[in-house]
């Protein structure tokens, strides 16, 4: 049952037809004006022009939306959050990150293991499933986590419903570090689907951290992130998981790059699912640098830490020419007085999924990047390359997650407009000119006027492998 004892009734049957109208549909590489019927939950017809439901046959009793001067964009797909659910719901939960994920525009997410307790067997798994279709208002996959003794378990992982496994070459939660080599040859070698990968060598970690205390005991300044949390770390785990990778011809998928180094590792092939080795980039290594650091403190502090802005403007250009397939978040919240501790004490990571479409478009209306070319790297190429069902793209016959963009409708972030259960937010203060006004999930018109429906709820991917 969901908070506040509402049930939520996901029978496509009962989902209301709609047309959007008139829309600049941007899908595929292209922006064209155009109209979508919805019905039954899935896009039925795709047209160019503007049209009303007397113009097109079985649109008859559909509502209209009317768009124009919006933008049409596939539902964002999240491959990397952290919902904290369960065991760390005083911070996150799937109820309210889902809903704040879909004010956002993400319509479905895939979210990692350290949870509480970590997510290490078949049935912790499916208990998470089980959650999230209670309370998830968004389309949800959970990735099934990695340890130093549990590959049994992982060998067993259904390709068909779990998004990939998910192995920390690095600090994390638990019991979580994989840092046994013969275990990580077995991961490798037996993957039945797509690894996902935390890089981060801990040795080097652990050595850096160590020289700092030796220089500031305790209190070590949080500016000195990005050095404990090394290039050099980055660079020597990434470089192990593509050997592996290559050696076992693992699908292997690194997860949020933060340096020009590692970018040497990656090809430019195109992003689809045959691409033996994918990379992602996360939002706020594109946004900020470690210049940053002074103005937010640890509200920017997330492992792999945000660099230099040299390694920003190369980590744009590999997005752009292909060597970084996808754009992601690693929302990973923590409550304000966490966030307050100091070095040692204060937990890496911050929420983001409300935020990341239109901080990308506000990278778009600065030239960074196309809207096209957000689309392809947040929607396109993670239904691709997961191999996701029928997801990703404004086509006839698939489920109708969709987003409506006002670009003109200029707003700020302030705490009375952040939904994230945490409360804060790293753009706090940030003003953006792309409002999200419309959320389609499945179908079913999930957030308008700011506010939200829960009377259906998303639905468990799946992938074609």
């Amino acid at each position: 049952m969901k908070p506040d004892g509402c049930q939520a009734v996901n029978l496509l049957s009962m989902k209301k037809k709609y047309l959007i109208s008139g829309a600049t549909v941007v899908n595929e590489g292209r922006a064209f004006i155009g109209s979508v019927l919805i019905n039954n939950g899935l896009i039925s017809l795709v047209v160019e022009g503007e049209y009303h439901p007397g113009s097109i046959e079985g649109a008859g009793d559909a509502e209209i939306i009317e768009a124009k001067d919006k933008w049409l964009f596939p539902g964002v797909i999240d491959d990397q959050v952290h919902f904290r659910d369960p065991g760390l719901t005083h911070k996150a939960d799937l109820f309210t990150e889902s809903r704040a994920a879909v004010a956002g525009g993400v319509t479905s997410f895939m979210e990692m293991p350290n949870t509480v307790p970590n997510t290490l067997t078949r049935k912790l798994l499916e208990e998470k499933y089980r959650m999230a279709r209670e309370k998830s208002l968004a389309n949800f996959s959970f990735y099934m986590g990695a340890s130093n003794d549990n590959l049994s378990e992982v060998v067993m992982t259904d390709p068909r419903t779990v998004c990939g496994i998910k192995v920390f070459m690095g600090a994390s939660t638990g019991n979580m570090l994989v840092d046994n080599l013969e275990t990580l040859e077995g991961i490798f070698k037996h993957a039945p689907t797509l690894v996902a990968v935390h890089c981060e060598d801990e040795e080097t970690i652990r050595a850096n951290s160590d020289r700092y205390k030796e220089i500031y005991g305790e209190q070590v300044p949080l500016y000195v992130h990005h050095l404990i949390r090394s290039r050099e770390a980055c660079l020597k785990s990434s470089t192990l998981a593509v050997n592996l990778a290559t050696k076992h011809n693992t699908r292997l998928h690194l997860l949020h790059l933060s340096t020009a180094d590692e970018l040497a590792l990656l090809s430019d092939k195109p992003a689809n699912a045959s691409k033996r080795i994918t990379a992602e980039v996360c939002v706020h290594h594109l946004w900020f640098s470690n210049d940053d650091y002074d103005r937010l403190g640890s509200r920017i502090k997330w492992n792999p830490a945000i660099k230099s802005a040299s390694d920003r403007d190369a980590l744009l250009g590999a997005l752009l020419d292909g060597r970084l397939d996808v754009i992601a978040t690693d929302h990973a919240p923590h409550t304000i007085e966490e966030k307050s501790g100091s070095y040692f004490h204060c937990p890496s990571g911050g929420p983001l999924v409300q935020h990341s479409l239109v901080a990308m478009l506000e990278m778009s209306r600065a030239e960074k990047i196309s809207p096209a070319m957000v689309v392809e790297k947040m929607c396109h190429a993670p239904a691709r390359i997961f191999g996701i069902d029928r997801r990703g793209f404004i086509r006839q016959g698939y489920h109708a997650d969709l987003v409506l963009v006002d670009p003109q409708s200029p707003w700020t972030v302030q705490p009375e407009n952040i939904l994230y259960k945490c409360g804060w937010s790293p753009f706090e203060g940030e003003g953006f000119h792309s409002k999200i006004t419309h959320t389609f999930v499945g179908g079913h018109l999930a957030w308008h006027q700011n506010k939200f429906d829960e009377s259906h709820l998303g639905e468990r991917l799946l992938f074609n492998r």
